[in-house]
């Protein structure tokens, strides 16, 4: 996967209309073929494609994933947990991510500015799940001072489609 780093190197492309079409569609179904795609937004196959490979390759397109039903696997509470860390130095701060990191119920991760230090967001089964992987992984994490879980009540909108300016 590419670095979310960007170079100077990275800002010499310049994403015009047709690039901006190919990803708002990219984001609804990431299964279109490349023909598909290309009729479209109005290419044909081989530009289009030069296209999307060049996305891919500038890490605009990062990777393709299928989303997935956490009900449907079992995961049906998300829960999100605000940390505050025992001290800010890199070496605290570097703890609690290499941890964080290897926890596959923690799907999200954040360093805040404000009141906590991290904000995640955590899949579970139920909450006597989510309070034992608290227990047992969130709480025993050496750097972490203190946690609070917020509860959400239901999902009003979740989405990973970014607002491309493209109208749609």
């Amino acid at each position: 996967m590419p670095n979310n780093d960007l170079s100077e190197a990275d800002n010499a492309y310049t994403l015009d209309g047709i690039d901006l079409k190919i990803l708002a569609a990219l984001q609804k179904n990431g299964r279109l073929t490349n023909v598909e795609l290309a009729r479209e937004v109005g290419l044909s196959p081989s530009p289009c494609l030069r296209r999307v490979r060049m996305l891919e390759e500038n890490g605009t397109i990062r990777q393709y994933v299928a989303i997935l039903d956490p009900v449907r696997l079992g995961l049906a509470m998300s829960v999100f947990v605000r940390v505050w860390l025992k001290g800010q130095d890199e070496d605290t701060v570097q703890c609690f991510i290499r941890h964080v990191n290897a926890l596959s119920q923690v799907v999200e991760c954040h360093l805040m500015a404000g009141d906590c230090d991290f904000l995640l967001r955590v899949v579970a089964a139920d909450l006597t799940a989510y309070r034992r992987f608290q227990a047992e992984y969130l709480a025993r994490i050496p750097s972490v001072s203190s946690l609070k879980t917020d509860i959400p009540m239901q999902a009003v909108k979740v989405s990973w489609e970014l607002p491309l300016g493209t109208g749609q």
